[in-house]
C-alpha cells in the first residue's frame, strides 16, 4: 500500500488552486458558482465511471504507487481525486485561456488607437 499516487494528485490540485488564487479565475472569481459546476462535472465523471465498470469498459489497474483502497469495485479512491483535477483543470484552462485572450484583444485595441 503506498499513497505516491494520491499524493502527487493532492500536490497537483493544490497547485491548481494557488494558480486559480493567483489569477482568480475560477474559485476568486464566484465560488458559488464554481462549486456548483465543479460538482455536476464531478458527478458526471462519476456516473461515466460507474457505467463503464458496469459494462466492462474500466477495471482497476494494479499499481504499488496506489493506496489499494477500493470505494466500489474496480473503483480506486485515487479515481475521485483524478477526476476532481480533471475538472477543475479543465475550468482553470478554460478561464485562464479567456483571460489570456481578453488581455490579448484590449492590449491590440490600444495599439491600435495610438497610431
Amino acid at each position: 500500500m503506498s499513497i505516491v499516487y494520491l499524493a502527487c494528485l493532492l500536490v497537483a490540485l493544490g497547485a491548481m488552486v494557488l494558480l486559480d488564487a493567483r489569477f482568480r479565475l475560477v474559485f476568486w472569481r464566484d465560488a458559488r458558482r464554481a462549486t456548483i459546476v465543479l460538482a455536476l462535472g464531478l458527478v458526471f465523471f462519476l456516473v461515466w465511471d460507474a457505467a463503464g465498470i458496469v459494462l466492462g469498459v474500466f477495471a482497476r489497474g494494479g499499481s504499488r504507487f496506489m493506496t489499494g483502497i477500493v470505494l466500489a469495485p474496480e473503483f480506486p479512491l485515487e479515481e475521485v481525486f483524478f477526476l476532481l483535477f480533471l475538472c477543475y483543470l479543465t475550468l482553470v484552462v478554460l478561464f485562464g485561456g479567456r483571460a489570456v485572450l481578453d488581455r490579448r484583444g484590449s492590449g491590440a485595441r490600444g495599439h491600435g488607437s495610438d497610431g
